[in-house]
């Protein structure tokens, strides 16, 4: 067999990077439990036609494909991997609506594929960790005004950069782009989200064809180029001249929610109205997230609010969602070497075993430290002592532990010191710091 070559696009993590992305999701998974939400897992694949109902995604889906036998059922023909939690998690509410409690809060942390060019931070296959609230009929804005703060302490808990949630509404967008008359302001906004990318130049190039006047266009860069930590950004809106009934009700939820945040945690969120998110089943607010001095990478978590993505008929169910790119966010600083964990096992304690027909022992031993909830290991050969601590030492294990000969007490060595004490499996616990690896970030 020759050597495999490496599948771009699909990330696998050596023990160390895994254990750091164990602690992230489990930090993660605790905090949104803590505000409530629920934890709920959707199937990997969706109907084609459920997929690509919103938004331009047909060239990012993963089609499956299967050799079928003649005369064989077809209607498993036209299914695709998910490549978001959002859909299927829209898809899920419309299903279960009887089954359910509203408002329902979710949280979702799985896999999901999607066909870009890989790079830096962006993979085909990735895991996402998001939160959504959804209500039968509608959704009051307040909760646009929560997620940020969920958002805010999950991310605040970890060892990264410091983040900034940007924030805008689509209604503030297409508010201001109706009071100018634009023909088209959802194509519009598509363009405007690209702003960052293609430049004013670009934006202004690609609205032409849309009827977008030189002056209209003017305008459109004027609302983009707005920035505020606090709600100034309203009189900054208001000064550029354009009003519209949907503008207003759009900066009042803008402004609710930087309020919101501000009181929680100053500096968490800003108002960047050039943000507009590609996806169309957004309708109120959306976010990006940046971290410090990583701006360049773009956002590690997204999300808004749509109104008409969970719908059938008389049914609807409006909802708002974050996702934080979990190997987004690990991609982006592990390509920076800013996070490192103590060691790349969980093991605390290797047991050393000083003949083989010791080895029932040791494992008695080991089974007791377990008990109480200290991760161990029995050496794998009764090798010299001295090797058996270098095994230890060479995968980052802290302590080895000796059991003691006849009636001698058993030992255990701090290998990083080289302190060494009396100990019994039965009362004997390391210090909390080395019971789990440790997760640390150093950031220029």
């Amino acid at each position: 067999m020759s050597k495999p070559t490496p599948l771009s696009g699909f990330p696998e993590w050596l023990p160390a990077q895994r254990i750091i992305e164990q602690r992230f999701l489990d930090h993660i998974r605790r905090t949104f439990e803590l505000y409530g939400f629920a934890s709920l897992e959707t199937r990997a694949v969706e109907p084609l036609d459920q997929l690509l109902r919103k938004g331009e995604t047909s060239k990012e889906v993963y089609v499956l494909r299967r050799l079928q036998a003649e005369g064989e059922d077809t209607s498993d023909a036209s299914l695709g991997l998910h490549f978001d939690l959002t859909v299927p998690f829209a898809r899920f509410v419309l299903e279960n609506a009887g089954k359910l409690h509203f408002p329902f809060r979710r949280y979702q942390i799985q896999k999901a594929w999607r066909g870009e060019r890989p790079q830096v931070g962006r993979y085909r296959e990735f895991v996402q960790a998001d939160i959504d609230i959804v209500d039968r009929d509608t959704l009051p804005a307040h909760y646009e005004a929560e997620l940020p703060l969920v958002i805010g302490d999950a991310l605040a808990g970890l060892p990264i950069p410091k983040p900034t949630v940007l924030v805008n509404n689509r209604k503030v967008l297409q508010g201001f782009y109706q009071g100018l008359d634009l023909v088209d302001p959802e194509a519009v906004m598509r363009v405007v989200d690209k702003l960052d990318k293609i430049g004013p130049a670009g934006v202004t190039a690609e609205l032409a064809p849309l009827g977008v006047t030189e002056s209209q266009a003017k305008l459109v860069l004027a609302l983009a180029e707005i920035s505020s930590d606090d709600t100034s950004f309203v009189d900054d809106v208001r000064k550029l001249g354009i009003s519209d009934p949907l503008l207003d009700e759009g900066l009042a939820e803008l402004a609710a929610v930087v309020e919101a945040a501000g009181a929680h945690s100053p500096g968490l969120c800003r108002a960047e109205l050039k943000i507009a998110r590609g996806l169309d089943y957004y309708t109120g607010t959306v976010y990006e997230t940046q971290l410090a001095g990583l701006e360049r990478y773009g956002s590690v978590c997204s999300g808004g609010r749509y109104d008409n993505l969970a719908s059938s008929g008389n049914d609807r169910f409006p909802g708002v969602g974050l996702s934080i790119g979990v190997s987004r966010l690990l991609g982006v600083l592990f390509g920076e070497n800013a996070l490192s964990a103590s060691r790349s096992v969980p093991t605390a304690v290797l047991v050393a075993v000083g003949a083989e027909e010791d080895r029932r022992a040791c494992d008695r031993i080991a089974a007791q430290l377990r008990a109480r909830g200290i991760a161990t290991e029995v050496s794998p050969s009764a090798a010299k002592f001295g090797k058996q601590i270098k095994f230890a030492d060479r995968r980052g294990i802290p302590y080895v532990w000796f059991p003691g000969a006849e009636d001698a007490a058993d030992t255990v060595k701090d290998i990083r010191s080289g302190e060494q004490v009396e100990a019994t499996a039965g009362n004997w616990t390391p210090p909390a710091v080395d019971l789990i690896p440790v997760v640390e970030g150093t950031f220029n």
